[in-house]
């Protein structure tokens, strides 16, 4: 069983292979990687039966798995798309798993563990795991159900999901850390407007660019940050330092670069490609 177990590992890692003589950075990196695959954990047993987020135990075709522990606000930006390159049977299990627990709860997976939604992270970032995927070249799961179930999660009515839609912001009167919300709801919905494209889904493609372009109506070009707004006024008295409710584990320094869906707008709206590599030196700097 050992031996069995080194080789398994021994197979994962070196699916990279670094060049070194230094043989603690060598360490320093494989040990990083063998944490990369701590989770998603196997969550069905050696029979394919599950539980599921309905508490109903499901039975598996042969050979498919079920996963559990997406702690998607944590892994969407590095760790998914890493899998791509290194877990890509895996990834469309994660895909797969993602849409049974649709099936189970008509909502993808925010932050779950076994078989419970925790909801304590913000966005909806299954859908730039599965967008990431399909753009890749990874299609083995049902890309129309997918999408399906991207824009339904979109216009659920909570987390002022709505508010963001007809708005084009969220006010901080109305949800908790709107300033992350917002401009990470528009990241998703770029993805997902991604995906509509290439599946030749222009009405969808259409509708979510433009709800992918809110993140302009809480920049505040006076300070030249991404500030919480209270219906038609600033919140203030602000000071970009402060963590406070507008932000998630955040603040204004940290999330007021978070356009990654469009660069080139911020640059634009920022002043231009000085004045934005100023912004980033003085958040360093600061």
């Amino acid at each position: 069983v050992k031996n069995e177990t080194s080789a398994k590992w021994n197979k994962e890692l070196s699916k990279i292979q670094i060049e070194t003589t230094d043989t603690e950075k060598e360490k320093v990196f494989y040990t990083a990687l063998y944490h990369c695959f701590i989770a998603p954990n196997l969550a069905s047993d050696v029979d394919g039966r599950y539980r599921g987020h309905d508490q109903k135990i499901h039975q598996l075709e042969e050979g498919e798995r079920h996963y559990t522990v997406f702690s998607l606000w944590d892994t969407y930006r590095t760790l998914h798309p890493l899998f791509t390159l290194i877990q890509p049977e895996r990834t469309e299990e994660f895909i797969r798993t993602m849409l049974r627990m649709y099936d189970e709860r008509n909502d993808l997976p925010v932050w779950e563990l076994a078989a419970c939604e925790t909801e304590c992270m913000i966005g909806y970032h299954s859908v730039s795991v599965i967008a990431d995927a399909y753009m890749k070249g990874y299609n083995n799961f049902d890309i129309t159900k997918a999408l399906d179930a991207m824009v339904h999660t979109s216009k659920l009515d909570e987390w002022a999901k709505k508010e963001f839609a007809n708005q084009g912001f969220i006010s901080s009167d109305q949800e908790a850390e709107s300033v992350s919300k917002t401009l990470e709801y528009a990241y998703d919905d770029f993805c997902i407007a991604q995906m509509a494209n290439k599946m030749g889904e222009s009405v969808i493609y259409e509708e979510y660019m433009g709800r992918s372009l809110n993140f302009v109506n809480l920049y505040d070009p006076s300070s030249k940050f991404m500030r919480a707004r209270r219906g038609a006024q600033w919140f203030g008295p602000f000071d970009p330092s402060e963590v406070n409710f507008n932000y998630t584990e955040a603040n204004a320094w940290q999330y007021s670069l978070f356009v990654p869906q469009d660069i080139s707008g911020h640059i634009k709206l920022m002043g231009g490609a000085r004045n934005y590599e100023q912004h980033l030196d003085n958040m360093f700097n600061a």
